[in-house]
């Protein structure tokens, strides 16, 4: 504006788009609005009728065009209503959102009730209720006697008379009388009653000014029912808001003119929040603090949120506050406050929604059928409670938010419990004298002193004693007027103080978001074309700097459109303009970090509240109590004679010539007056508000649906809409796939040393948990009929009862007896079958809820690579799909729903133990079965063997395998994924060994087989004579025993090492060196990969057991380095073992230092020789029989766990006896092998190293 613009170019710069009146069309008649959902037998003065649209001004914009359809069911959402003189017939208020184009308008709309002057709409009403009379009372008679014998003729003699009654318009009060008798509500006398019907008085504008629409319309409809005429036609004033009135500047307030006095509105300056007046104190009274959190955690994480309640304006305050919390993010998917009857399909969106719809008289939660209510967030607002989907995470420092938020509350004395709030009046009328209007201008500019003060006082009082004593409605005292100011002033400093405190803690979270912004493409036109296939957020890397606390919040979060949306702003702003919020987040941060003298934000950084609530408070404070600028006055416009002319309680019909455009008169070229000087323009943004004409300058991300097409009931645009919803639930399917392979290829390259990780578990596990959530949206898509929440489990049951299978088993898969026990024939079904899928769930005393349910079954099929064919079969069964859905359901779509399921088969080519890993504490069946040699299998019958399996999450206990047997079946807690096996026999007889090939372990429920190889005698007097071994296990591929070691793709676990190195090292020639430097890379190679295990985030670590004992581990390598040149102790002696030759050093050691030779020898006396000697002693102490071999991996591992190996090793190496031990190019007799080995070990002093059970158990060190 300048000081100088009059508002009467675009529409975007002015403060009003459309001017809409809403109601009955006398000329069409009453039409029954079908999509009400209201039944016949409801007096028809209480059904709905549909409404229309009686004028709209201008009749276009420039930019805007104008949605009579959409307007006017947002308007008037239940369509007409009817009511009589004994009804209530206060006027209502509330908004409404529309977006055409990518532009967003702001719905202002004031019901009253108008009465019907129509002889035809009279006439009509009153047909239609005689037809409803008497269709009743016949309906009544027919159904009386059955109800009562003992008085059969009384309901006949009754109807008649209550129909002669009807008929009788001129006797009232029979005909009420019958009416009462037979409980109709709602009648109708044209001779007694007046007739009135409801009207719409909306205002469109560009930014949500809520407060000013509200006292504009609500002073037009004072005028109207008046008895004195306004000072001016109405069109003046109509006129005046559309074409003369601009918008406010950034950072300034304007003042413009109503029927009945001032009107003040505001737009927050560069560097504020987006202007928002909607009441949060309100929203925050009717649920409470923490709900209102918990809501807006659900709206964050992109859940599907319903807001519940009788008041359409509360369904706008709720739904306007929450996202107006959400800055700097914008919700991306459906967002419709209000969801009128004809559009209730639309709960059925298999897509993130933000709606609302109005709870009928009397109606109860429990009568919603609701199609979607895994991921479903159910807010009623009128009983103050809201219901949240399962495992929903606790917004960041939750609980310090509460307290910060508690305290805002407090300060402008509103309670914290939900509930308790009265709902503000309809009205907020100002002075209607024209002189105190003046005056009042004056005061709030701080011209008038305290003794002008009390003139003004005594001015009213004289105005209220020539009105006879009595105030009229237009008129409220002066301190009336200052309290409503107060008010007001109050609630904007309530709405940017609560605002604030989440822009502080979402700063305080993404504060440093741009360093983890990836810029991997050279232009725009690149980056769009591989947009799919490319990362451009490290999420890693961000949650590894984040509290473990927010981590499950933040995981999801991450992984939300909104986020995504947010960075890719962020990424396209190196080509093309930022957007707004964006801006407007960037330019705060950069002011923080200049004002911030603390350091680097750490992990653990307590929580720190919001500084800005002050500052931000006053901003609005200086606006609203000293206006800047006054737009031009309403004045006369060039109308014909005649019109606008007042007529009491009708809103006139309006000339619409005068109001189609602005017109040049003397009025237009006057200037606005400003009360202080224009601020510089600023970089920020010129339209701070932030105006959504700026919105979604670049729609790259992603094809929304548009509310305008939503917004259409006809049977065409409802079928396109489902058509839509089909093919995005099909796109989120491939995009939803081909992320988690690219993310879990990701990890399995950086496992095999090629490349890096970038997922974690917590990143796995969403994942996950969107793939859950993206199949119950796609299972909930059209369906009809569903039992319980969950809408995927509700059809598995089905297609288990259409199966004839609905018996659930009692007992668990394996019987009850002891440890012999064998399985059922079922349980052998389990590793293929959907239904003992199901029945296993079903059985797991987990308290899963359907939703729970269906979860554990999604991560069982998943963690199976069965979840494409189980659900391939759950289809197939199409005369059940046709009974449970509608036939514009995603399911009954045969190309899509192929192509859906071949998505999913894509993720059976990388592994996700999910299932193991989060249902920790379930009872699971496994089977063992010992593999011998196949030429000595016979030996088997001469050992009593015992097993005992170890997981990540425990061990089975030692089991005892019956006799003349080589398989045994238990069932014990989740091991989760198996590391190591104990193998044993309790007969230590000559005759009782045998040669054992592996030993297999079968998960009997997710059917992974994990093979545990061994090659090695069990028994005395035979290899290192040990009667018992700790196996390494490694997991066999789901395709078969025959590609052991092969885990489809998934590196494979290392198995126990085989003892042909023994064989191999004792003796060399020529190979000498090849094979020393072979050693040194082994060993160098185990030790790195234990550096790295280590410096993963805990819970992404391997198994310990297998880098310290299995293939290529440590133990294997320093064995391999200590059998380096070492001599047989007896000629032709076939096996070598190291833990001979320490036995030996260890009995010299001690014999020289009692003999008292040590002093003479190269040995220094040290703790370390001491305690060399003690762990060996210790180890061949043991009770366990665990052979030469056993004993030295316990050795090894008790050593690097104890941090003693590395000293170890050099004592002896010094010792004398390892000179006549060892040939004369052993590595233990060079001094640089040693010392390099040495420097490798003592990198590993700074990890602490647990060791399994399995491994120390019986050794007390």
């Amino acid at each position: 504006m300048n000081g100088s613009t009059a508002a009467t170019g675009s529409a975007s710069c002015r403060f009003a788009r459309y001017f809409v009146v809403c109601g009955v069309d006398t000329e069409t008649g009453l039409e029954p609005d079908d999509g009400a959902g209201e039944g016949f037998d409801q007096s028809p003065i209480r059904r709905s009728f549909k409404s229309k649209v009686l004028a709209h001004y201008p009749e276009s914009t420039d930019r805007i065009s104008f949605n009579k359809d959409a307007v006017n069911m947002l308007c008037m959402p239940r369509g007409l209503s009817f009511c009589t003189q004994a009804d209530q017939l206060d006027p209502q208020f509330h908004s409404f959102t529309i977006t055409d184009n990518g532009v967003r308008s702001y719905g202002f709309v004031h019901t009253f009730y108008e009465e019907v002057t129509s002889a035809q709409i009279i006439t009509a009403m009153q047909t239609l209720y005689h037809m409803h009379h008497v269709e009743h009372h016949s309906s009544s008679s027919a159904s009386f006697p059955s109800s009562s014998s003992s008085s059969a003729s009384s309901p006949s003699t009754c109807s008649m008379d209550s129909l002669v009654s009807s008929l009788d318009e001129s006797d009232a009060e029979s005909f009420a009388g019958a009416s009462a008798c037979l409980g109709c509500a709602g009648s109708f006398d044209p001779a007694r009653d007046t007739l009135y019907v409801s009207k719409a008085l909306c205002l469109l504008t560009p930014l949500p000014f809520l407060q000013a629409a509200r006292q504009f319309l609500s002073q037009l409809h004072q005028a109207v029912t008046s008895h004195m005429a306004p000072p001016l036609p109405l069109e003046s004033y109509i006129h005046n808001i559309l074409h003369e009135v601009p918008l406010p500047p950034p950072g300034r307030s304007l003042k413009f003119h109503g029927v009945q006095g001032p009107i003040v509105c505001q737009r927050p300056g560069p560097g504020e929040l987006p202007l928002g007046e909607y009441p949060l104190g309100e929203a925050f009274s009717l649920l409470g603090v923490d709900n209102m959190v918990q809501l807006l955690t659900c709206v964050l994480l992109e859940t599907q949120v319903l807001l519940y309640s009788q008041d359409y304006q509360r369904l706008m305050t709720v739904a306007e506050g929450i996202t107006a919390l959400l800055f700097p993010f914008q919700w991306q998917h459906i967002y419709l406050p209000i969801l009128s009857a004809p559009l209730y399909h639309l709960l059925d969106a298999p897509v993130p929604f933000l709606m609302g719809i109005q709870r009928r008289d009397g109606a109860q939660r429990s009568s919603l059928h609701l199609p979607h209510e895994a991921n479903l967030c159910f807010v009623d607002i009128d009983n103050h409670c809201i219901e949240t989907p399962e495992d929903l995470p606790l917004f960041p420092d939750q609980s310090e938010v509460i307290q910060e938020l508690s305290e805002v509350l407090l300060h402008f004395g509103l309670p914290l419990q939900g509930g308790a709030i009265t709902k503000p009046a309809t009205t907020s009328p100002r002075l209607s004298s024209l002189v105190l209007e003046d005056l009042m201008e004056d005061r709030r500019n701080g011209n008038l002193g305290g003794e002008e003060l009390a003139v003004l006082e005594r001015l009213q009082a004289l105005a209220r004693r020539c009105g006879g004593g009595k105030m009229s409605d237009g008129e409220k005292t002066l301190d009336h007027v200052f309290e409503e100011e107060e008010e007001e002033l109050r609630a904007a400093k309530m709405n940017i103080q609560l605002r604030e405190v989440f822009a502080g803690r979402f700063a305080a979270t993404f504060g440093r978001y741009e360093e983890f912004v990836i810029h991997s493409a050279l232009d725009l036109d690149s980056w769009l074309s591989n947009r799919e296939g490319t990362f451009s957020f490290d999420k890693g890397s961000f949650l590894s700097v984040q509290p473990a606390a927010h981590l499950h919040f933040l995981s999801r979060f991450l992984e939300t459109t909104m986020f995504s949306s947010f960075v890719d702003g962020k990424v396209i702003s190196r080509w093309a303009d930022r957007e707004p919020l964006q801006q407007l987040f960037d330019s705060r941060l950069e002011r923080e970090r200049l004002y911030d003298t603390d350091e680097e934000d750490s992990p653990n950084c307590r929580y720190r509240k919001c500084t800005m609530l002050f500052e931000s408070a006053q901003a609005i404070e200086h606006r609203l109590l000293k206006t800047d600028h006054t737009a031009i006055h309403p004045h006369l416009l060039n109308m014909r004679i005649g019109q606008g002319r007042h007529q009491q309680g009708c809103f006139p019909k309006l000339q619409a010539d005068v109001l189609a455009k602005g017109q040049t008169t003397k009025w237009s070229s006057r200037v606005l007056t400003s009360r202080r000087s224009e601020p510089k323009r600023s970089t920020i943004n010129e339209l701070s508000g932030v105006d959504n004409d700026q919105r979604q300058k670049h729609t790259f991300v992603r094809k929304n649906l548009h509310q305008s097409k939503l917004l259409d009931s006809s049977p065409l645009a409802i079928t396109q809409t489902h058509r839509e919803f089909v093919d995005g639930l099909l796109s989120e399917c491939r995009l939803k796939t081909k992320q988690m392979l690219m993310e879990k290829m990701g990890k399995e390259s950086a496992e095999l040393g090629q490349g890096e990780a970038n997922i974690t578990g917590l990143q796995e596990n969403t994942l996950i948990h969107g793939l859950c959530d993206l199949l119950e949206r796609t299972w909930g898509h059209g369906l009809q009929l569903k039992q319980g929440k969950s809408a995927l489990w509700s059809h598995l049951l089905h297609y288990q009862a259409s199966q004839g299978k609905t018996e659930a088993p009692a007992e668990s898969p394996v019987s009850n007896g002891s440890d012999q026990s064998t399985v059922d024939d079922g349980t052998l079904l389990l590793k293929g079958s959907l239904i003992q899928d199901m029945r296993f769930i079903q059985t797991m005393n987990e308290g899963l809820s359907e939703v729970g349910q269906a979860r554990a079954w999604i991560h069982l099929a998943l963690e199976k690579k069965m979840l494409s064919l189980h659900l391939k079969e759950l289809l197939s069964n199409q005369e059940l799909l046709r009974q449970l859905y509608k036939p514009h359901a995603f399911l009954l779509c045969e190309e899509e729903r192929e192509q859906f399921l071949f998505h999913l088969l894509s993720l059976n080519t990388v592994d996700y133990p999910c299932f193991t890993r989060v249902f920790t504490s379930i009872s699971i069946p496994y089977r063992v079965v010992i593999i011998p040699m196949k030429k000595l299998s016979i030996a088997m019958a001469t050992v009593n063997p015992w097993v005992c399996v170890s997981g990540e999450l425990g061990d089975s206990g030692v089991r005892q395998i019956p006799k003349n047997t080589q398989e045994i079946f238990f069932q014990c807690k989740n091991l989760g994924r198996l590391s190591t096996l104990q193998l044993g026999q309790e007969n230590s007889g000559l005759l009782a060994k045998c040669l054992i090939d592996s030993v297999m372990v079968y998960n009997e429920v997710t059917g992974h087989t994990y093979k545990f190889p061994c090659g090695r005698w069990l028994g005395k007097g035979v290899g290192d004579g040990s009667l018992e071994r700790v196996l390494i296990g490694q997991l066999v591929s789901p395709g078969g025993e025959e590609d052991a070691g092969r885990w489809s793709g998934t590196p494979p676990e290392l198995a126990s090492p085989s003892q042909t190195v023994r064989t191999v090292l004792g003796s060399f020639g020529g190979r000498s060196r090849m094979l020393s430097i072979e050693i040194q890379e082994d060993l160098r190679e185990a030790a790195n990969n234990l550096v790295k295990h280590f410096h993963k985030p805990e819970q992404e670590r391997g198994n310990l057991t297998v880098l310290l004992c299995g293939e290529g581990g440590l133990v294997l390598s320093l064995e391999k380095f200590l059998l380096h040149g070492l001599r047989p102790n007896r000629l032709f002696q076939r096996n070598v073992f190291v833990w001979d030759f320490l036995e030996r050093a260890v009995v010299f050691m001690d014999t020289a230092d009692q003999m008292g030779d040590l002093h003479a020898s190269t040995v220094p006396k040290s703790p370390f020789c001491d305690s060399l000697c003690h762990y060996v002693n210790a180890i061949n102490a043991s009770p366990r029989n665990i052979g030469k071999e056993g004993k030295f991996q316990l050795f090894v591992c008790l050593g690097i766990r104890d941090q003693l190996l590395a000293q170890w090793l050099p004592l002896l190496a010094e010792c004398p006896l390892t000179a006549r031990t060892y040939e004369e190019g052993a590595l233990l007799r060079d001094r640089a092998a040693v010392h390099f080995l040495s420097r490798i070990l003592h990198t590993l002093h700074e990890f602490t190293i647990t060791l399994e059970t399995a491994l120390v158990k019986g050794v007390d060190l």
